[in-house]
């Protein structure tokens, strides 16, 4: 054997168990989550590819949630032309545009981990904020490993609605200040979207092998992160000290961010479950009892509801 041969390089085509989604919805702690499991040596992470945003456009846009009539059943357009002889990934030419999108998405991931000069054997973790084309994903890559990352629906439309003012973060990723008139179209749009992303990921979730799914809600990472990091790195195919796992949690802890770096304005702004009931109008909580109602009680999220929030 030629000593001086190079080593094969690593590919997700040869090593599709390597790969791990984080899926859920944003603005569900889940680049707090990516920064602790990058801290791991193994691990390279991919943060906010956005495949869902390319892969699943919603249908009917955003707009709709304040111009329609009535508020309007979300969905995305794969789903509606799905039928469609020309739409380009209809169901009739899947054979043919299925494994070609999958060695596109194994491509370009197997070059960012090229890049990161990595262990040999790197566990690939991808932070997908389009979590509403989870389905497609894991049909391409069923043989990966899911992290369903779980909040209070109410939290994430509280955060977003956050998020949506003048010189915040997401201002430089195309966000716009919404009016006091618009916000309750914004609350209801983004409780259509988690509903629709925490139905889905829940069903791909249930779907998937035991022994290559893991369920973190936000509440139990924020109340005890080193205790659930261990439950995740058990997913993981590698093993990780007690030790390391509690100086990774302790590191990446919300009171250990310089003050400059947290708040209203910020990606990381708080970790606080439950704040959406001062921060929100009463109308605004009555919509998104409305519409997450029914998820929020399954999910054992739904406290008795006062009177008026029914």
């Amino acid at each position: 054997m030629d000593s001086t041969a190079r080593p094969v390089p690593f590919s997700l085509e040869e090593a599709p168990d390597r790969l791990v989604w984080i899926l859920g919805s944003s603005r569900s702690g889940s680049t707090w989550l990516l920064r602790m499991l990058a801290s791991l040596d193994e691990v390279v992470p991919i943060d906010d590819p956005h495949l869902g945003h390319h892969l699943g456009v919603w249908r009917p846009i955003p707009l709709a949630w304040a111009a329609a009539e009535h508020p309007p059943e979300l969905t995305t357009l794969d789903r509606i032309k799905r039928d469609k002889e020309s739409y380009f990934f209809s169901d009739q030419y899947r054979h043919a545009w299925e494994p070609a999108l999958r060695r596109l998405i194994v491509d370009r991931f197997d070059a960012q981990v090229a890049d990161a000069r990595p262990s040999p054997d790197p566990i690939v973790v991808v932070k997908e904020p389009g979590s509403h084309v989870a389905d497609v994903l894991m049909s391409l890559f069923p043989d990966s490993r899911l992290l369903f990352l779980l909040r209070d629906g109410r939290d994430v439309v509280d955060s977003w609605v956050a998020a949506y003012r003048d010189g915040t973060w997401a201002m430089e990723e195309g966000a716009f200040p919404v009016t006091e008139a618009g916000r309750e179209a914004l609350v209801r749009w983004q409780s259509a979207v988690w509903t629709f992303r925490t139905e889905l990921v829940q069903r791909v979730y249930e779907a998937h092998p035991a022994g290559r799914r893991v369920l973190v809600r936000y509440e139990d990472l924020v109340a005890d992160p080193a205790r659930e990091l261990a439950r995740i790195c058990s997913l993981l195919p590698i093993e990780v000290a007690a030790d390391t796992v509690a100086g990774v949690a302790a590191r990446h802890a919300f009171d250990a961010v310089p003050p400059a770096a947290k708040g209203d304005d910020k990606p990381i702004r708080s970790a606080r479950p439950g704040g959406w009931r001062d921060n929100l109008t009463p109308a605004e909580q009555d919509v998104m009892h409305e519409i997450m109602g029914g998820k929020l009680a399954e999910l054992g999220y739904l406290e008795p509801v006062p009177v008026g929030m029914a």
